[in-house]
């Protein structure tokens, strides 16, 4: 039988890195909209592990990560990042950043009108907010493989996806409301390619749901998942490809 578990996703830098380190190694072209320049001070938002973090440092701006993940910002620490445990719906800065930047983090966040609020306070007159997380359709193979595991082992659908994946008008709508002026946006499918494979993503992304199973009936349910995505997403050489669909935005502070 399923057991009643909490559906908040927790995270473990180690894991992390293990198996989602191409978040960070794929965040190119997000930079790119960032543009970020020498002396300006940018509020990276969900800074994890702060890999991606100390690479704006490395380009002389000063920059302050946050993150509800103490594992996270010690290990973001540990690479010499200013990096602070704090929830992006509830942010005490007020007019102190040139940018807002946020890579893979914002589709985790249940109130998104609450932080685009908080990130447009932070920013000084005229600051950008430049974001890529998951868009509408992105990990949609995934998210229906774990409710049809759902339904087939007796557990709670409300684990399986409890992401925010808007199109581009809901969120330019969203921003908007929240004082934005939103510059360009935009869906872009992404074939992620996975190192590690669909089972440690599944185990890192998606915990909360495998937790609700104890013992041999976890395991069977991963494995389940696992033959479900198998058709669509491994290839003949046994690689496996995620099927992210990526929404970046950049918006300046009217």
């Amino acid at each position: 039988m399923a057991a009643k578990l909490s559906d908040v996703q927790t995270w473990d830098a180690k894991g992390y890195a293990r198996n989602a380190r191409f978040v960070a190694d794929l965040a190119g072209e997000v930079v790119a909209w960032l543009a970020p320049q020498p002396g300006e001070r940018i509020l990276d938002v969900g800074c994890g592990d702060g890999a991606l973090t100390a690479k704006l440092a490395a380009m002389g701006c000063s920059v302050v990560g946050i993150d509800p993940s103490q594992s996270m910002v010690d290990a973001a620490k540990a690479l010499g990042v200013d990096a602070r445990v704090a929830d992006v719906r509830q942010l005490a800065f007020d007019g102190v950043f040139d940018a807002v930047f946020s890579n893979a983090v914002l589709h985790w966040v249940r109130e998104p009108e609450a932080a685009a609020r908080c990130m447009r306070k932070a920013l000084k007159p005229g600051g950008r907010l430049v974001a890529e997380f998951g868009g509408h359709g992105n990990v949609a193979a995934v998210a229906t493989a774990l409710r049809a595991a759902a339904k087939l082992h007796g557990g709670d659908p409300g684990l399986t996806a409890p992401w925010f994946y808007p199109t581009p008008e809901h969120y330019s709508a969203i921003l908007t409301a929240a004082g934005f002026k939103v510059e360009r946006i935009g869906l872009f499918p992404r074939p992620t390619p996975l190192p590690t494979g669909i089972e440690g993503w599944l185990e890192t992304m998606r915990k909360p749901f495998f937790d609700q199973f104890s013992g041999a009936k976890r395991a069977e349910v991963l494995l389940d998942v696992v033959e479900l995505l198998r058709p669509s997403l491994c290839d003949e050489k046994g690689r496996w490809t995620a099927d992210y669909v990526r929404l970046r935005v950049l918006a300046k502070a009217a």
